[in-house]
Formats: structure tokens, sequence, C-alpha cells
């Protein structure tokens, strides 16, 4: 199997960087320069018209967004190296469930709070209220985390897997957006261990 993916150091695209890693899957890392505007080159817009990384070709066939590419190399790869759950075990219901939350719903709130506040957005897009608010909601968010991680080493019981990946990358990224950790002491662990992880080390800086 060809599989090559498109990436940018400290993107969306770390976590995949990061999967293929842990799963020690063989590919091909090309690298794209969004500030040159690589992504808006029409060979890069054939295989993702959204023009973003990251995006994973196939033996030929293209996949986008970082959720559906990690998902699909658990299912390809992770069941056999013991860090996916297989269709049939019950714990794979709780995976898909935990990793579209992070990317859907703690995503999507973390999104409003750039929008709010961020200095990469217009001013004039600013609203101090609503960063306030916002700063609420992922509160509640990482209390819902909280929950799941008390008495369980990894989300999914003793063992890391893709889905701590997938959705600790989420929180990480939110960390550097500003939301913080210090009031969910399982959070703050758990995020810490795995930012501990040696490839966790070697892949999000990746050159």
């Amino acid at each position: 199997m060809d599989i090559t993916l498109h990436h940018a150091p400290m993107s969306s695209a770390s976590p995949v960087v990061h999967a293929l890693a842990e799963l020690d899957v063989p590919h091909c890392l090309v690298r794209i320069d969004l500030s040159a505007g690589d992504q808006r080159r029409p060979e890069f817009l054939a295989l993702n018209p959204n023009g973003k990384v990251p995006t994973l070709v196939v033996d030929g066939t293209p996949m986008f967004e970082a959720l559906a590419i990690m998902q699909w190399l658990g299912d390809k790869f992770g069941v056999a190296r013991g860090l996916w759950p297989a269709p049939d075990d019950p714990t794979r219901l709780v995976a898909l469930s935990w990793t579209t939350w992070a990317y859907v719903t703690v995503g999507a709130t973390l999104q409003r709070l750039i929008l709010a506040g961020s200095e990469r957005v217009p001013a004039e897009l600013h609203h101090a209220g609503q960063v306030k608010h916002v700063q609420g909601e992922l509160q509640d968010l990482l209390a819902v985390l909280n929950g799941r991680l008390v008495g369980r080493a990894w989300l999914l019981g003793d063992a890391f897997t893709l889905a701590d990946l997938i959705v600790a990358s989420v929180i990480a990224y939110g960390t550097y957006c500003g939301m913080a950790v210090d009031d969910h002491p399982e959070v703050q662990d758990w995020l810490a261990r795995f930012q501990a992880r040696p490839v966790f080390r070697a892949t999000w800086d990746v050159d």
C-alpha cells in the first residue's frame, strides 16, 4: 500500500504525522509550505479542493479531514497493533464517540473562542463577552472529559490508544488558544503523559 501524507509542521496535520508514527506505518511525507501558498496550487487542489492539510493519498486516492484520516488509520492498522478497537468490540463505540466529540464539539467551541479574541483575527471581530462565555463552555466540556478519566489511565482503559491521541491533540491545541486545564486534574495529568510520549516529541516538530 502506497501512503503519502501532505502536511505542514505545527498544523492540523501534526496529529496525523504522530498517528502514522505510533502505528509504524510506512509512508511518504510531503511538506506543504503554507506561507508560500503551496496549498493553492492546482496540483494540490486536485487532491484536496479545500486547499488544506492534512491530505492523505492512499494508492492514488486522496482523503482529507484529520479526524476521518485518523479513524481510517485506526481501522486499517490500529486494530492489529492494539491501538484501536475492533469493529465488534463495544469499546469501538466509545472510541468513535470521544474522538468525534473532540473534533466536532470541542473543536467548534475553540473556533468560536479564536474568532472572538485571537490576535490572528481582525480586532473588529473581537468580543470580550463572547470570550468569557465560550471559556465557560470549554470548562464545562473539560469537566465532562475529566469525569471520563477518573479511575482510568487512558480514555479507553489502561492502555494508550489512538483515541487518546486524537482527543489529546484537540485539548493540547486548546491550551495554545488560551483554554486552561488547571481546574481539571485528571485532564491535566493525562495531557502531560500524552505530551511526554517520545513519539509526540519527535513528530509535532517534524520538518
